[in-house]
């Protein structure tokens, strides 16, 4: 019974391993007849952002408009383009968005910046909870009254009232 179970388990887990396999998204009648050409195309797809995805490149997604993206850029590349040409044509088309890598300039800047940023404001945050965390922990306790104080106080408390 336990060498079953055992074996189960393995092909359950061969089953999710080739599952999570990233999927091919090029077609086969994509792919360039010219090995030099494709692996342009590949390194060219491999930089440029999905849009519809987002956070895969043209070269990972399935979409639509991924594919046409591809073949746009083969199409370049066959038409002679260099790879910054190609990647040029395609950012003039759809802006410094389309790049997985965007460049520093002053519409990107906070993409650079902010997660510097948080983190500062974090660790500062961090810093000022235990600092007070510590004076708090430090701050002297207030002693007990003793029975002529208490009686002072009883005294004090009954004017007020009345």
């Amino acid at each position: 019974m336990r060498a079953l179970s055992a074996t189960f388990a393995s092909l359950a887990f061969a089953a999710m391993l080739a599952l999570a396999a990233p999927a091919m998204a090029l077609g086969p009648d994509e792919i360039l007849d010219d090995p030099a050409l494709e692996e342009r195309a590949r390194e060219v797809s491999k930089g440029l952002r999905c849009l519809v995805c987002q956070n895969q490149s043209i070269d990972d997604s399935d979409a639509p408009l991924a594919r046409d993206l591809r073949t746009l850029v083969r199409e370049r590349i066959e038409a002679g383009d260099s790879n910054d040409q190609v990647v040029e044509f395609v950012v003039d088309r759809y802006g410094d968005f389309v790049l997985l890598r965007p460049p520093v300039n002053a519409y990107t800047i906070m993409l650079w910046v902010a997660p510097t940023l948080v983190l500062i404001a974090g660790a500062t945050g961090l810093a000022l909870a235990l600092r007070r965390r510590r004076i708090a922990a430090n701050a002297p306790t207030a002693a007990a009254l003793s029975a002529e104080e208490e009686a002072a106080l009883e005294k004090i408390l009954e004017r007020e009232r009345g």
